[in-house]
């Protein structure tokens, strides 16, 4: 899919110190030489059945198929992923490749607080030192997580500067590795300098390996449509991965509108952002008219990234994937309907996909299927979602 080294299309790249490009280097060859090396496959795939607790069920959603009385809906259960998310599939691969590299010691932001989650579990596991950078604004938000990776023996580091959230939390972990290059950056999502792009859609591929898979013994058949949420992209990346070759299937990834996208309070970078580089990576971001990243919003702290990983840039350009947006109280609407209907609250970044899918499900015929990825469970946000409807006045 690359038509040169690090990019797809236009998209991608290594934008770089010199001493950062060094160990990118470094980690390709390490990702190279292993990728397809048997050993490495089998103690990975060990990792994901006996500690992760994969396949996570492709589930149908029965009763709000039947509430919404459209197509069929069916969630790619990624919130029963040891931990609550699909983050751990990537950060194992990660840390497998660090342990390869004989790194003591790793690093990681994290915006929501799952990748930090991952990342401390993976780090106690293999007996590793763990920092872990996240926002200040995002810490107040996801105090669960920050205890949970505090109780893993990580030390979460609050970002003071910028807006406090997931774009500062990226911007220190790179200066805490630039001050320290003997340690291995776990990267949460499909964003950043060639290869983390490449090595995030390898880990996250499973998603569609398995839901590809599901369905056809479910179904019979391809689903009309898979739908998840856009940040940087990670979720996204492995739900969409091994349906890019079916044209029939229509890919949809939905981005966070926030308070709406005719104002500035929302993180929708496909659909209102330009072509830049940010965080190493050329691609699709949100810049001010001095040409610095803009402050964005989201009430899902794992969403509100102003930029988006290059493959996702590339879809976009190409058409292969519809970018769409959906706005917090959409988001909120459907994390309340999915919990009503199924008794499964899902994560509000999640929420944003399901709300796509409650919106289309009822405008097709009851034969369509469609395939939600659930990226991760809403237990993380019930105090947030708590206040939102407090200031609501419900």
């Amino acid at each position: 899919m690359a038509e040169q080294k690090g990019y797809f299309g236009q998209f991608g790249g290594s934008f770089v110190p010199e001493p950062i490009q060094e160990l990118l280097d470094e980690l390709e060859r390490t990702f190279e030489r292993y990728k397809e090396d048997p050993e490495f496959l089998a103690e990975y795939h060990h990792y994901l059945k006996d500690y992760s607790g994969r396949e996570t069920p492709l589930y149908f959603a029965e009763s709000l198929t039947d509430h919404l009385g459209g197509a069929k809906i069916y969630l790619k259960r990624e919130d029963l992923n040891h931990l609550g998310s699909h983050k751990l599939n990537n950060v194992l691969g990660q840390i497998l490749l660090a342990k390869r590299m004989g790194k003591t010691r790793v690093l990681a932001e994290t915006g929501a607080g799952q990748h930090g989650v991952a990342t401390a579990a993976a780090a106690a596991k293999f007996g590793m030192a763990c920092d872990i950078y996240m926002g200040a604004e995002d810490v107040e938000r996801q105090r669960l997580n920050v205890f949970r990776m505090e109780m893993m023996g990580a030390t979460v580091h609050a970002v003071q500067t910028g807006t406090k959230t997931l774009k500062d939390a990226v911007d220190a972990a790179f200066g805490a590795w630039m001050s320290d290059l003997d340690a291995f950056y776990v990267l949460g999502s499909a964003v950043g300098p060639h290869p983390y792009p490449t090595i995030v859609h390898e880990f996250q591929k499973v998603i569609s390996v398995e839901s590809r898979r599901q369905i056809l013994e479910k179904e019979g058949r391809l689903p009309d449509a898979v739908i998840a949420c856009v940040g940087g992209g990670s979720n996204a990346i492995g739900a969409f991965s091994e349906y890019v070759k079916d044209p029939q299937v229509q890919l949809i990834g939905v981005e966070a509108a926030g308070k709406g996208l005719d104002t500035d309070l929302h993180a929708a970078t496909m659909t209102k952002g330009t072509i830049g580089v940010v965080d190493g990576m050329k691609t699709f971001a949100v810049f001010q008219e001095d040409g610095q990243v803009a402050p964005v919003y989201s009430i899902s702290a794992g969403l509100d990234y102003p930029g988006v990983g290059p493959e996702h840039a590339f879809f976009k350009e190409n058409g292969r994937v519809t970018y769409l947006a959906a706005t917090d109280d959409e988001a909120v609407e459907a994390l309340l309907l999915l919990s009503k209907t199924e008794g499964i609250i899902p994560a509000i970044e999640s929420s944003h996909a399901l709300a796509q899918a409650i919106k289309l499900a009822p405008t097709l015929e009851k034969d369509k299927i469609l395939i939600v990825n659930l990226s991760g469970r809403g237990d993380k946000d019930v105090a947030s979602i708590a206040a939102y409807l407090e200031n609501r006045g419900e």
